[in-house]
């Protein structure tokens, strides 16, 4: 599991990881070509999530990259949160070192959730696949549940079923001490995730600044970079913050 989890996270403990798994969740302009957008962005960052079609289509591709396996279809206007249709077994067939899954306390499926999250990080387990479970409050894109409070439960409940990094949404409002009380609250790695395209370079970075001050060991940003006008640019700009430890102002600086 250690040895798997290093291809993600570097010498310094810190991972910059670049979803890509949308295709089954929403509409995904900045994805048309995803084979050259990998072979643009693999420098700049440790890893890519991807859903089973497009890592056996990109293969080439992702050839000299880190892979996580996306092991459940999420959307947000699914009335089941997430349903899980991969497992241990997909992930070493297409050469990932490690798998995602969604976790949605207070869900109404939340039963069938937590069934299928654990049965995910148990064959991990068995496989030597770390599970990276992404814990958000009630469901998917729902910035009014992720309260302090209720992202702070979703990260120890994943912590607490068996996952080996939680990626969570930084809490509506929050600052960086009340996110620190998430991380504290862990005893695994948290990294934040960035959600919607925001639009706003200086508020990205501002809340990675935060979220790394806070105790985050990395991030797991999608669509505000593959949406992004330059998506190498900012790119660039996360990985120097994450593993340069650079200040907003310095980030922003970098060409």
């Amino acid at each position: 599991m250690k040895q798997a989890l290093s291809k993600l996270f570097g010498l310094d403990g810190r991972t910059v990881i670049l979803p890509i798994d949308h295709g089954t969740a929403i509409p995904v302009p900045g994805l048309d070509r995803p084979a050259e957008l990998i072979a643009a962005l693999a420098p700049h960052v440790d890893g890519f999530v991807v859903n089973l079609g497009l890592a056996r289509a990109c293969q080439e591709a992702l050839a000299n990259s880190a892979i996580c396996l996306r092991t459940d279809v999420y959307k947000p206007d699914l009335p089941e949160g997430s349903v899980k249709l991969f497992g241990a077994d997909d992930a070493q067939e297409v050469g990932a070192c490690s798998m995602m899954h969604m976790l949605y306390p207070g869900h109404a499926d939340e039963a069938r959730i937590l069934a299928e999250c654990s049965d995910t990080i148990r064959e991990g387990i068995f496989a030597g696949l770390p599970t990276i479970v992404e814990a958000l409050p009630v469901g998917l894109g729902l910035p009014s549940a992720y309260t302090v409070e209720a992202v702070r439960f979703a990260v120890r409940q994943a912590a607490e079923l068996g996952a080996s990094v939680v990626k969570t949404a930084f809490p509506t409002g929050a600052s960086a001490a009340d996110f620190r009380s998430v991380v504290q609250g862990s005893f695994v790695p948290v990294i934040v995730l960035g959600g919607a395209a925001l639009g706003n370079d200086r508020a990205l970075l501002s809340m990675v600044r935060d979220a790394l001050d806070a105790g985050a060991v990395g991030i797991a940003i999608g669509r505000n970079v593959w949406m992004h006008p330059d998506p190498a640019r900012i790119a660039r700009q996360l990985h120097a913050m994450v593993h340069r430890d650079l200040s907003v102002e310095e980030a922003l600086g970098q060409a």
